[in-house]
């Protein structure tokens, strides 16, 4: 091998492997294997793998056990470990959030990486057709597991989490089940819910159509009440009326809850739920008047293609009348629209569940990528090399510190606040329950815009976290590029972002309007001292004192009510309230993120005050909690500075304390996203391997390309080799 210096009596296999692991560095002076110009140090044992890889690959079958005994099993991070400041074990139970939780997340985790059959680094080489059907083959076997294990419904969640393959049974347990527990009567319960929990039926929850999603009061498709039969006729009367994106739809669901407009004598009664059966129990086949199908492949490859997307166009489809989800409200046999005795409020208490998940989701997403590109910035060394040394470490220089140690503090701050979430959902249940209803309109407003700014930040810091890893982030054998593509649509279901945050500022600018008769409550009750934020200004003067965690809270405290006040003062100036929300938008979605990013640091300072065992973790938190709130004043800091509450030298305080901070995260990095506890599995990625072995797995996986199965590929004698020996003329093209 060109190059390759290092003592060949230590080549022999069994002796190699008897010695104690020793770093010695070797310089490769021709890159033609990992293409960089620079010179890399590697360890003993990655040039006895480099000998092994230069092997013609048919010779290499008598080595492989050896290599495999050479390779496996070395932490190539242990020294970035061993650097640790807390207690990792103790951090992993602070993220879950109890041991229970920990151990139920790791129990679960371990299951799905230790069974082949979950396998998924084939996926991305897979046709459409073959993904989707072997992701069919892993939801009956995770059914099965379910079953013969007699897992509990937290199990059976994290086990079809790790599996990590979106398919129709999300569907069914997150959108189905709950809109059936949440809408229907006790009598639909009875008779639809046993089916469903044991899969005897499998649903869908058919809201968003071709021509609307965000304005569900536009949604065109109806169902007509008919007297004469007992029934409702949903009917798709426009191309735009159809169901567009329902998962599980388009080749496997048997239900659908669809939501319809209410007609009867020709009045429309608004949008209500209705249950359809879509498919025959017996052979699957769609049922008559229904015309379902798939509506093509999503951006990625693997990612969201394994899930059938479906489109459904209805031709007056007949369903009973009790298929109508009547709890809230009713249909008499006379065609009478009746209300009953429950509140209609009682249906936002799924949509806070829902948010909360999506929060949650939000927080595992961003910490798989940084995760990942932690572990890599760790392993990648570039430049800096002095006297024939090592080259620099990426994760030392600051730039890379300055665009992954808060993606790494956001991850660490969406966990708290989706724990946070939880207990707020607990409580508005309790309260609806109760006819409470005083706390609705900011549980609404605070979990609209903590979906918002948790799926933006988390989308945004994912293809940060590819960019961090330079030109291999592009690789799929990186894990980023598909858990991006996996990623980006919750920006958009459930409520598209910039539209979620028009909701928080509507109920913001009226609790401003509101201020003199009626104080604010929950994460807007910081409004109700609106007169002293407005007028103070801020005390600190030294870098230190932004380490004051009252010092942070009053800073966004003051800058979002500022915004606020400032939007509610100029839309009082137009005659039409409504044409001032509309003129003044753009601001108005800015003062509703200030508002959520006050929640969120506080959150996670909140978390910080309760006992947190372990040794250094609470430290550790304390510093990414610093992290987080001071990135966020320096990236909006023309909005510290805009509203006057800020100096430009306290801004420039709060920037040089960021720094310092990063220097005390730097040695727990790569601890902290160990803390996350992600299997190999889980991530699918070469780059955020545990064990740090990188370059040689990047290597295998490339010969594990389709393309890679022979040296000359389908194609080159027919259209190469008449270019080259100039007979093009002859080609059949």
């Amino acid at each position: 091998m060109h190059g390759l210096v290092h003592p060949t009596q230590d080549l022999d296999g069994p002796s190699i492997i008897g010695k104690s692991l020793q770093f010695v560095s070797y310089r490769i002076q021709t890159h033609n294997i990992f293409g960089y110009g620079y010179t890399t140090f590697l360890t003993h044992f990655d040039c006895i793998y480099l000998c092994f890889l230069e092997c013609p690959r048919g010779h290499l079958d008598d080595n492989r056990d050896l290599k495999k005994q050479l390779m496996e099993g070395l932490d190539y991070l242990k020294d970035e470990r061993e650097k640790a400041e807390f207690d990792v074990e103790a951090m992993k139970v602070a993220w879950a959030g109890s041991c229970e939780a920990f151990q139920v997340s790791d129990r679960m985790a371990k299951l799905v990486a230790n069974d082949p059959v979950f396998e998924k680094f084939r996926k991305p080489t897979l046709g459409r057709k073959e993904m989707f059907k072997n992701t069919l083959r892993k939801a009956a076997y995770a059914w099965k597991l379910i079953n013969d294990l007699h897992l509990t419904e937290e199990e059976a969640k994290w086990l079809r989490h790790y599996i990590d393959e979106p398919n129709y049974t999300d569907l069914q347990w997150e959108m189905f089940v709950p809109a059936l527990e949440g809408q229907g009567t006790e009598e639909q319960k009875q008779k639809w819910l046993p089916l469903a929990k044991t899969m005897q039926i499998i649903g869908t929850y058919a809201q968003t159509e071709l021509g609307h999603g965000s304005n569900v009061q536009g949604l065109e498709t109806t169902a007509t009440f008919d007297r004469k039969t007992d029934e409702f006729v949903i009917h798709s009367p426009t191309l735009t009326s159809s169901k567009w994106w329902p998962g599980g739809m388009a080749k496997v669901s048997t239900h659908a809850i669809v939501y319809a407009r209410l007609i009867i004598d020709g009045h429309s009664h608004g949008v209500h739920g209705f249950i359809v059966q879509l498919r025959s129990l017996e052979d699957h086949s769609p049922l008559p008047g229904i015309t379902v199908g798939d509506i093509g492949m999503k951006f990625g490859h693997g990612t969201y293609n394994t899930m059938d997307n479906g489109v459904v166009r209805f031709d007056c489809v007949r369903i009973p009348r009790n298929q109508m989800l009547m709890r809230v409200s009713q249909v008499t046999k006379e065609g009478k629209y009746v209300q009953s005795d429950v509140p209609r409020q009682l249906l936002y208490g799924t949509m806070v569940s829902v948010r909360q998940t999506i929060v949650a989701d939000a927080s595992k997403a961003l910490s798989r990528a940084v995760c990942i590109a932690t572990r890599y910035s760790a392993v990648r060394r570039q430049f800096g090399s002095r006297n024939g040394g090592p080259e620099t470490q990426v994760i030392d220089y600051k730039t890379q510190q300055n665009r992954l140690f808060p993606l790494l503090a956001s991850a660490y701050a969406f966990r708290f606040v989706s724990e946070w979430l939880r207990s707020l959902n607990t409580d508005v249940k309790q309260r609806l329950e109760a006819n409470d209803f005083s706390t609705l309109p900011e549980a609404h407003a605070c979990t609209a815009g903590l979906k918002s700014l948790t799926t933006a930040a988390t989308a945004d810091g994912i293809e940060e976290c590819r960019k961090l890893c330079g030109g291999h982030g592009y690789l799929i054998s990186s894990g980023l590029p598909e858990l991006f593509a996996f990623y980006v649509p919750a920006c958009s279901y459930e409520g598209e972002n910039v539209v979620m945050m028009l909701q928080v500022a509507r109920f913001l600018v009226k609790t401003v309007s509101g201020l003199g008769y009626k104080q604010p409550v929950g994460t807007a009750a910081y409004l109700g001292r609106a007169t002293p934020l407005l007028q103070n200004s801020c005390a600190v003067q030294t870098g230190e004192d932004w380490l004051n965690s009252s010092a942070i809270v009053e800073a966004f405290e003051a800058r979002a009510a500022r915004m606020i006040v400032s939007c509610g003062q100029r839309i009082a100036m137009f005659e039409n309230p409504e044409e001032g929300f509309a003129e003044l938008s753009i601001d108005l979605v800015e003062a509703s993120l200030a508002h959520c990013q006050l929640i969120v640091v506080s959150k996670f300072i909140q978390k910080l005050k309760e006992e947190i065992p372990g040794k250094g973790v609470k430290q550790s938190l304390e510093v990414l909690c610093y992290v987080y709130a001071l990135f966020l004043v320096h990236k909006h800091q023309g909005d510290f500075l805009a509203t006057g509450y800020l100096t430009p030298k306290q801004a420039s305080l709060a920037n040089d304390q960021l720094r310092s901070l990063y220097a005390k995260v730097r040695p727990n990095a790569v601890a902290l996203v160990d803390a996350f506890n992600h299997t190999d599995h889980y991530l699918s990625s070469v780059l955020g391997r545990y064990d740090g072995n990188v370059y040689p797995k990047l290597y295998e996986a490339a010969w594990k390309d389709p393309l890679n199965d022979s040296d000359i590929a389908d194609g080159i004698h027919q259209y190469v080799q008449p270019i080259l020996k100039q007979r093009l003329h002859l080609a059949k093209l």
